[in-house]
């Protein structure tokens, strides 16, 4: 592993500088869904699994297109997820109000149950981060993810939970 700095590089777009940002981003990777990852596969779950569960759990109602929107998926392996998920009692879906052909998507009790023990794990190591680094670096670690991410994505982001992540 590249050696960490102290301190920051005033040179921070050199090459060693951006690899090491790659390299760091796969180890907090592969730390942050570890953990998850265990408890999914004492349920023959996998990380698709996971991410339905938790967007569904983060906007209650949204709507299958908008879950795939998010999960960059194919429909043919979003419907294989929320078969199982619907079939096993984790997740609801009801047609919309106004569009009875929307299938809106709701965590059922087991299923918020299941999000919250996958995201204990995930909200501890943020909290514990977060902390180590205080509120400056948080706002600068949250700038620099912001600016990785699609611009499309980034409207969904900066809305509070309540508005459903939609447009």
């Amino acid at each position: 592993m590249a050696d960490l700095k102290t301190g920051p590089n005033p040179l921070f777009l050199r090459e060693e500088e951006l690899r090491q940002g790659i390299e760091l981003m796969f180890y907090a990777y592969r730390d942050f869904t570890a953990e998850p990852d265990e408890i999914l596969s004492e349920i023959g779950f996998g990380r698709a699994h996971h991410r339905a569960i938790y967007f569904i759990g983060r906007y209650p109602g949204i709507t299958v297109s908008e879950l795939l929107e998010i999960l960059q998926i194919t429909k043919q392996s979003l419907s294989r997820v929320l078969g199982q998920l619907v079939q096993l009692g984790y997740v609801t879906q009801r047609p919309g109000s106004r569009d009875r052909r929307q299938r809106l998507l709701e965590l059922t009790e087991k299923g918020r149950t299941l999000e919250q023990r996958l995201t204990d794990t995930q909200r501890q190591r943020f909290a514990r981060a977060y902390r180590r680094a205080g509120a400056e670096a948080v706002a600068g670690f949250r700038t620099v993810l912001m600016g990785i991410m699609e611009e499309k994505d980034l409207k969904r982001v900066q809305r509070p939970p309540e508005d459903n992540g939609r447009k």
